[in-house]
Parts: structure tokens; sequence; C-alpha cells
């Protein structure tokens, strides 16, 4: 596999964002978002995910913090998407069960090149913090589309919100890092029957 690196930048009206990404890395992270929950977050999806990631984020969180959560979410995938290139090689398929204390999540990814996402995950209580739990969704619908990945996220247990919200990330850092890993029994092909993801 060639070097799977990658840099992205998104700037609208309303964010400027700029994600690196290298999926062979050792899960090394920086974030500078003024977002402490989705960074504590997506620190949990490097060092899991051997992935090394840095965010940078500029976004009208005078506003709230939606635009910005969401287009981390879509730059993160575009990142992905790019570092990926054609795929070949790949297991393209991940899945993994993490526990914390009394909550577990499930969470699937297929780099199928189909966008699309089911989450499903109670969240006892609105915000962590001062990070509204509604836009946990945002963030992943926003790296599905922009990944071309289909996404399972199911919460199947927990009463404390953070330990929910923490399993689900840490999950979607072990379930990258199976999908993303090289199948050395596929060699350089495809891992599909189409030709092409």
């Amino acid at each position: 596999m060639s070097n799977r690196t990658a840099t992205v930048e998104r700037s609208t009206l309303e964010t400027q964002i700029q994600v690196t990404v290298d999926l062979d890395g050792s899960g090394d992270s920086s974030f500078y978002t003024d977002i402490p929950f989705l960074e504590h977050m997506l620190e949990q999806v490097a060092r899991h995910g051997l992935i090394d990631m840095k965010v940078k984020a500029d976004g009208d969180l005078h506003i709230d913090a939606h635009h910005t959560v969401e287009d981390i979410g879509i730059t993160l995938g575009q990142a992905f998407a790019k570092a990926l290139g054609d795929k070949r090689g790949i297991n393209r398929y991940g899945h993994a069960y993490v526990p914390l204390d009394e909550a577990l999540s499930r969470v699937v990814i297929d780099f199928s090149g189909r966008p699309g996402l089911e989450f499903h995950a109670d969240f006892p209580s609105s915000t962590i913090g001062e990070f509204d739990t509604e836009l946990f969704y945002e963030f992943f619908q926003g790296f599905t589309n922009h990944a071309g990945a289909t996404l399972h996220i199911d919460a199947i247990r927990g009463r404390n919100s953070h330990h929910i919200a923490e399993t689900i990330f840490k999950a979607f850092g072990r379930a990258l890092r199976m999908a993303m890993t090289a199948d050395l029994r596929m060699g350089e092909q495809l891992p599909s029957t189409k030709g092409a993801l």
C-alpha cells in the first residue's frame, strides 16, 4: 500500500476546517477546535484506531457548535476518502464492541463507496458538559457522506452519557482500524466483485 496520508481544508462562511490524517500512524493527535468534549472523543478515535490526526477548526461557536461539529465530520470523511485512495488490499469491513463500566456500544463500518448511517443511541442527558449530544449524529452523518462509508452505530446499553459517547468513539476507532488494515490474502485486489468502490 502507498503512503496513506491526506490533508483537506474546508472553508465556508460558517467554518474554516483543516484536517490531516495518517492512516498508518501510531495514534498521535492534536486538536484546536474550542470544543473540548469533541476533542476528547476524537482523541479516542486516533488512539484506538492508530491514526495520526490533526484537526484545526475555527467556527461560528458564538451561535452554537452545530456547524463546526458537522463540518469537522465532513472534512474528516473527505480526508479518509483521499487517504484510502482506490481501497485496494484493505479489509473494507470493520467492527468493534467496546465497554466502559455499564455502557456498551457496537460500531460496524463498510468502506463501500455508498454513504449510509444508522445511528441508534439514546443519551440520558441532552448535554455532556457544554456539548449537545444531538451533535454526535451530525458528526457521523457528515463523516459517512464524505468518506463514502456505510456506518452502523448501536449504543447497546448505558446509564451515563459520557460513558455511552466514549464507547461509541472508541468502537469507531477500532472498527476503522480493522477496515483500513491490509488484508494479506487480498494482496492488491479490490475487495469487491464490482471492480470499483
